[in-house]
């Protein structure tokens, strides 16, 4: 049985794809406060955090560079 209208089926298809593969490209040694050019690509323009259903990092990952982007900021490094 198909969705009714073409809106709901790509709803159903954006539902039920495959997670992306995470990725751990990113060293783990330069995920640092100190190094803004690297935190500045989970953040956007306006300074909030890009999830991490959409960076595609594991969480344990994802969670330290939230830590060290809130670090930076309160050292003034990052807006």
């Amino acid at each position: 049985m198909q969705p009714k209208t073409k809106e709901r089926m790509s709803n159903f298809r954006r539902a039920n794809r495959k997670m992306p593969r995470r990725r751990v490209d990113i060293p783990v040694e330069k995920i640092v406060y100190t190094n803004p050019e690297i935190l500045s690509r989970f953040t956007t323009e306006s300074g909030k955090l890009i999830p991490r259903r959409i960076t595609g990092l594991p969480a344990w990952l994802h969670r330290k560079v939230v830590r060290e982007i809130k670090r930076s900021r309160a050292v003034n490094l990052l807006p």
